[in-house]
């Protein structure tokens, strides 16, 4: 691919100077902001090279470069080899961010250009804004479309219902209920780009990108109407009849446009403008109110109901036996010499695979050993793939699509004798990890609020991680999913009873090894008092900490009672699921610590 770059560039300039434009943005992403992105739309990759998923490239007609952060700073570097590409390390203070270096680069009067379908309507109008004040302007203009020779088609693969035994609430529930909360907004029409709301308002789901089940498509719903955008051979025949009888009308896939443009002007628009892509917004009437908030449906998803938790519950159940049986596989095996990251990747996908409703990953699994465990979005490569030997630790970040719930769990194992630093490391990170599972707060706190938890006693010795503590997951969709965190970045989203996040603090040594202890966890009713009603945190991850790299000097009496209760639960819940021989090596993975 590599030789292909200088030519696909080459070709990008030509089209640059016949439109007059003197640098072009080409971000990873796609018309919905997606994390994970049909081939279609991987402009960045096709242009560059490089794979990421973080990542953007800025060019003029004279300089190219890539930016992404520290997590891909060695990937970048070597896919960037020969491309005329330079790699852009973020975060570094000799770095410019983008939009500053093309200020530096241009001068006024020369014409950024954008595809504005990748692009958000709030990233484009911030853009706009900072340009402006260089005197620089940007357009909207699709120039990749006019150079991008055998692109891919976009997947054609029809939808499937998703059955209300697994969610528990129909279409026609869901969008009577969004449309109280439009009226609640004061608007009239709603439209709708990210795929996992599409998918969870209408209750369908498909496979038309990795690991997230999600069906490419658009929506609009208004007071009168709901209008799923699609194209027709991805309807299958039973989803007609379905659609039809939630209320739900289909047009074509960019018909969406038309559509738009004939909204009444007396009529008010609500848009996620974090979300909306600038192409669509342009789309919207002039003379329409439009009314930029959060998405309601992105609110209404994350609080699972009755049915998606006890499905959550179901799927942790397989979960853990799945990697009962992985790692008592990987204890048996590592001794011959012959197992690698990828191979161990792949025998856990197949024990994931041997459960009931199980339907693939839900993201690509992150096996770290060594030193790649303080990569922390690790994936192995043919390249990469270390051996995994009896010596050093293993990270292993993992998780499933099951219809009844997904699933995402970070072990850190040690594969022969660790050291004092290991250990100490080890359990600072479980401290955190407890101190945060343990946490009661009042109604109304909010993730960034409860993160120092997790990185108190970490902090106390000078110790931290770089990424977030914790992230929103979808019922059977999207393994990251909002609007919920915990982490130190500010989010005005409060914590809600029927919320689930991942409660995964880490410590990672560079060109050493990493640690992170990740499960989720479920937010339930505390106790009302006369101050007002508290909330606290349920763990659902069910699967046993290495008690190996703990130091018990280390942790005080509450803690090792929680280890303790929560071990006793793993064991209760999954050993009978499992074999005699199987339930004896959970059992000692589960023995109890004694206290005193």
């Amino acid at each position: 691919m590599m030789k292909q770059i200088p030519e696909r560039l080459s070709a990008l300039h030509d089209v640059m100077k016949k439109n007059s434009i003197a640098a072009y943005i080409i971000p990873g992403t796609d018309p919905h902001a997606s994390e994970y992105i049909a081939d279609y739309w991987k402009e960045r990759e096709w242009i560059s090279g490089f794979t990421g998923s973080a990542g953007t490239v800025a060019l003029t007609l004279t300089k190219a470069g890539l930016w992404t952060d520290s997590r891909y700073f060695l990937q970048g570097a070597e896919q960037l080899k020969g491309t005329g590409i330079e790699l852009m390390k973020q975060g570094l203070p000799e770095t410019l961010e983008i939009i500053p270096w093309l200020s530096v680069e241009l001068k006024a009067g020369d014409k950024v250009g954008v595809n504005p379908q990748m692009f958000s309507a709030n990233a484009y109008s911030s853009m706009k804004a900072e340009l402006g004040m260089s005197g620089i302007e940007l357009v909207s203009i699709d120039l990749i479309d006019m150079v991008w020779n055998g692109r891919p088609a976009l997947p054609s693969n029809p939808f499937f219902v998703f059955d209300t035994k697994y969610n528990g609430k129909s279409a026609k529930e869901k969008l009577n209920t969004l449309r109280a909360e439009l009226k609640k907004a004061h608007a009239n029409v709603f439209v709708m780009s990210a795929l996992d709301d599409i998918a969870w308002l209408f209750n369908i789901r498909g496979n038309d990108v990795s690991f997230n089940p999600v069906v490419i498509a658009y929506a609009l719903v208004s007071d009168e109407k709901a209008t799923l955008f699609i194209e027709p051979e991805k309807i299958p025949a039973e989803g007609k009849e379905y659609l039809k009888a939630q209320g739900v009308e289909t047009a074509s896939y960019l018909d969406i446009y038309e559509y738009i443009n004939e909204i009444p002007s007396s009529k008010a628009v609500l848009i996620d403008g974090a979300k909306l892509n600038r192409s669509l917004f342009e789309a919207i009437p002039q003379g329409c109110v439009v009314r930029n908030t959060m998405s309601p449906v992105f609110k209404l998803k994350s609080i699972k109901n009755e049915t998606e938790i006890k499905g959550v519950r179901n799927a942790m159940v397989k979960d853990g036996v799945a990697l009962t049986r992985f790692f008592k596989w990987l204890e048996e095996n590592v001794k011959k010499g012959e197992l690698s990251e990828m191979s161990i990747s792949n025998k856990l996908r197949d024990f994931r695979a041997e459960q009931e409703l199980f339907v693939g990953e839900s993201f690509d699994t992150i096996a770290g050993y060594a030193a790649h465990g303080a990569i922390v979005h690790y994936r192995a490569t043919p390249e990469s793939n270390f051996v995994i030997k009896e010596e050093n630790l293993l990270l292993l970040d993992s998780g499933g699509q099951f219809f009844d719930g997904t699933t995402d769990i970070t072990r850190t194992v040690a594969m022969g004798t660790p050291t004092i630093q290991q250990i100490i490391d080890f359990t600072l990170v479980l401290k955190g990890h407890i101190n945060l599972a343990t946490a009661i707060f009042p109604v109304g706190t909010r993730g960034s609020q409860l993160d120092i938890l997790a990185r108190k006693a970490m902090w106390d010795l000078g110790v931290n991680y770089g990424h977030g503590t914790g992230h929103g997951i979808g019922h059977f969709l999207n393994v990251h999913e909002g609007p919920q965190s915990i982490r130190m970045d500010e989010n005005s989203t409060t914590l809600q009873l029927g919320m689930i996040t991942s409660n995964e603090p880490g410590l990672y040594r560079a060109n050493e090894y990493g640690i992170r202890i990740e499960n989720l966890i479920l937010v339930v009713p505390a106790e009302k008092t006369e101050f007002g009603q508290f909330l606290k945190f349920e763990t659902l991850t069910l699967f046993p900490i290495d008690q190996q790299l703990i130091d018990i000097e280390m942790l005080g009496e509450k803690e090792i009672e929680w280890l303790n209760g929560y071990h006793s639960m793993v064991y209760d819940s999954l050993s009978p699921a499992l074999s005699e021989e199987e339930r004896d090596w959970l059992a000692k993975k589960c023995a109890p610590i004694k206290i005193g």
